[in-house]
């Protein structure tokens, strides 16, 4: 019987959810980390492996972030004491950092998006967030062409080799 192993991130822990299109639909400019502040549902529920992160993004307003449109699904156990799935969650940061966030976002065609949420190695909630430009379709299919040349570059030189 085979084990399950769950994905990690490499010293910072457990991995719980990460929105692998960002990637391909944004360069990434900056990341840093920031902690959420949750409920005690939602971190039961998070442990049990469940969340989505792909279509939500992080709003700055004022001298708070916040993680918008995440989903956390209900701890079922819990029952009239459960969360909201989809509330907004506040990152914490700190002044500093929070200034950044809004500077970069002010500038044209700037977003704050969610690129990995995990368990660090004290077991609290992080999430790594990224300022981000959108790409365009033919950006897009420029980073498609060199990555599938470096892989066939690669298979060549080890055929070869």
């Amino acid at each position: 019987m085979a084990v399950k192993k769950k994905p990690s991130v490499g010293d910072n822990g457990t991995l719980i959810a990460e929105n692998r299109r960002a990637r391909y639909d944004f360069a990434i400019e900056e990341t840093m980390e920031a902690g959420v502040s949750l409920l005690g549902t939602e971190v039961k529920s998070l442990r049990s492996g469940k969340a989505n992160i792909a279509e939500s993004y992080v709003d700055v307003d004022g001298s708070e972030a916040w993680l918008v449109n995440a989903n956390i699904p209900i701890y079922e156990p819990a029952a009239q004491f459960n969360h909201s799935p989809k509330r907004g969650r506040k990152l914490l940061l700190k002044r500093k950092e929070i200034n950044t966030l809004i500077g970069e976002t002010q500038r044209k065609g700037r977003t704050v998006i969610p690129l990995k949420m995990y368990f660090n190695k004290d077991g609290r909630v992080k999430l790594l967030i990224g300022v981000a430009a959108g790409k365009q379709q033919h950006d897009k299919r420029d980073v498609q062409k060199t990555r599938d040349w470096q892989k066939q570059k690669a298979r060549l030189l080890r055929d070869r080799g």
